[in-house]
């Protein structure tokens, strides 16, 4: 983006950086919607009267303070997975809705279709609970998709990656609120217990929705849809100049030169997400679709489903309180990393990350496989008090490598490398992939991780238990792969300059030439290669001005 007609590359600059933030980072907001509802169901599922209303009763598990109600491990993985279902939908439905209603209203339609489905969980039949989570889950998906892009679009370049990382904020916030409302209910030996943490997810969609009905819709899409006076009352609005400003008219320019050049090489269709012309559309669409499903082959939702469980199972005491401090440490470290974004680069962090994980992860399954798991003694259980300390601490410092790195880059990331042609369909898709390998995980890692039962309720299951760290840490090794080959630097740069790295650039190169681009003030408008468009561009807007000043 050019901050003048000779090509600043000064991207949507404000007079009032505040006023930026708070307009653009409010979306962020959305973040706590996925998050609250995830680490809600892990806790709601462990709580007595849940038990007894959804789950089963075997005489046999009475013991040392369990009444009989368990949940079997196909119900377990069906309740806290089926989200994850809806979710993948959402994001593909995040499309049309995001093209052909806006970023704006269709987060607020979002809002009411996740409200809906959080009201059908309070029921206390197993079918509507299930369909309650199913059209939440189509809510949440449609809210992490356009979130990211509405941020993407209307935040300063030079802070982007802060404030699209707030999402990830607002997510490990979610998950914080949802451990606290969880341990300050779950003694309550009524409907209460479980309703109260679900029925607080109402709250969170209300003021969504109510911020978003008062912010401009993103400019992008305006001019994406030809809307020229309007996308300019919007950026005028985000860089608080008056809509007819020089300035507000160079960065209208720009957004629409690059958008000129983008879809003289390409159309808009799925297929040509997929399709490697000059935009290199099929590497970015492949790029965003593996990162997301990379972040979520990290484990960590492993942790955020079922860590009360499993600190449980591992003979940890006052396991809801260890999830607390485990959402804590993601909450603070996310604050540290969405801080660094901007500052160490995206692809640095991420290879730091991947390392870092890896290591944390390797180590918590020696360790629990060693003398970390519970054995039983002539006087009772044996629990290795120093080996659950060194578990519990490189878990959380696994959480914090996420949290300052995978966690909020991924979807600084995903909001930036599409074009504007195909951001929505781009986005989609690769929100998609997340919540299809987020599923896929959910479902699958009670069979990995529990013991196999018997009896009438029996589901056989692998009892990896704290061994399923080594399936982490070898799927940090690929992510650390995948980050070298696959993810340029964009740090520093407008949404229209990354369109011009992908073109111009490699991406083990990326970083020197995305030096080039800043030293340089390098923008579609002031490219020489690219002149016709611009020209083509001013041209056209100056006509469509004059029609609408005659009509």
């Amino acid at each position: 983006m050019a901050g003048g007609a000779g090509g600043t590359g000064g991207g949507i600059e404000t007079a009032s950086l505040l006023w930026a933030v708070i307009m653009s980072a409010f979306a962020g907001f959305g973040g706590i919607l996925f998050g609250y509802d995830t680490g809600t169901i892990g806790g709601v599922i462990a709580m007595d009267n849940w038990l007894e209303n959804f789950g089963k009763f075997d005489i046999s598990l009475i013991d040392n303070g369990n009444n009989g109600w368990f949940i079997p491990t196909n119900d377990k993985s069906l309740v806290v997975s089926i989200l994850s279902a809806g979710t993948f939908f959402g994001a593909l439905f995040a499309f049309p809705m995001g093209d052909r209603v806006g970023r704006k209203w269709g987060l607020v339609a979002a809002c009411a279709i996740f409200s809906l489905g959080v009201g059908l969980q309070l029921d206390t039949r197993w079918a509507t609970f299930i369909v309650g989570r199913v059209i939440a889950g189509i809510g949440v998906g449609l809210v992490s998709t356009l979130v990211p892009m509405y941020q993407s679009e209307c935040s300063p370049k030079s802070i982007r990656g802060l404030i699209v990382g707030l999402y990830q904020l607002a997510i490990t916030i979610g998950a914080l609120l949802a451990a606290i409302v969880l341990n300050s209910t779950k003694n309550r030996q009524n409907h209460s217990s479980w309703r109260i943490p679900i029925a607080v997810q109402f709250v969170w969609a209300a003021v969504l929705a109510g911020g978003m009905i008062c912010l401009p819709e993103s400019p992008r899409y305006l001019l994406l849809k030809n809307k020229q006076v309007e996308a300019r009352r919007a950026l005028g609005r985000l860089m608080t100049l008056p809509y007819d400003s020089p300035e507000v008219e160079a960065e209208a320019l720009e957004i629409s030169t690059a958008l000129a050049v983008e879809l003289k090489a390409d159309a808009a269709s799925y297929a040509d997400c997929f399709r490697n012309t000059e935009n290199r559309n099929g590497w970015r669409t492949w790029t965003g679709i593996l990162m997301q499903g990379w972040q979520q082959l990290t484990g960590i939702n492993f942790i955020f489903y079922y860590g009360t469980t499993f600190f449980m199972q591992a003979g940890i005491k006052n396991a809801f309180i260890i999830q607390i401090i485990a959402d804590v440490v993601n909450t603070v470290m996310t604050i540290v990393g969405v801080q660094l974004i901007d500052r160490v680069g995206r692809r640095r962090l991420l290879l730091i990350g991947a390392f870092g994980m890896c290591m944390s992860e390797f180590i918590v399954a020696i360790v629990g496989v060693t003398v970390g798991t519970p054995h039983m003694t002539a006087a009772g259980n044996a629990v290795n008090i120093t080996a659950q300390r060194v578990l519990i601490a490189f878990t959380c410092i696994y959480i914090a490598f996420f949290a300052t790195s995978w966690g909020p880059v991924i979807w600084v990331l995903t909001g930036e490398i599409f074009p504007l042609g195909i951001r929505a369909k781009g986005m989609s898709l690769s929100v998609a992939s997340n919540w299809l390998w987020n599923f896929g995980i959910g479902y699958a890692t009670p069979y990995l991780v529990d013991k196999t039962t018997f009896g009438v309720n029996g589901v056989k299951a692998a009892n990896l238990g704290v061994k399923v760290f080594f399936i982490w840490g070898g799927t940090c090794v690929g992510c650390l792969v995948f980050t070298y080959f696959f993810i340029p630097e964009t740090k520093g740069l407008s949404l229209e300059q990354i369109d011009l790295l992908y073109r111009e650039s490699s991406i083990i190169g990326s970083n020197e030439y995305r030096k080039k681009i800043i030293a340089e003030n390098e923008t579609f408008v002031n490219h020489s290669t690219y002149a016709d468009a611009k020209d083509k561009v001013a041209h056209d807007i100056g006509v469509d001005h004059d029609e609408k000043a005659s009509a």
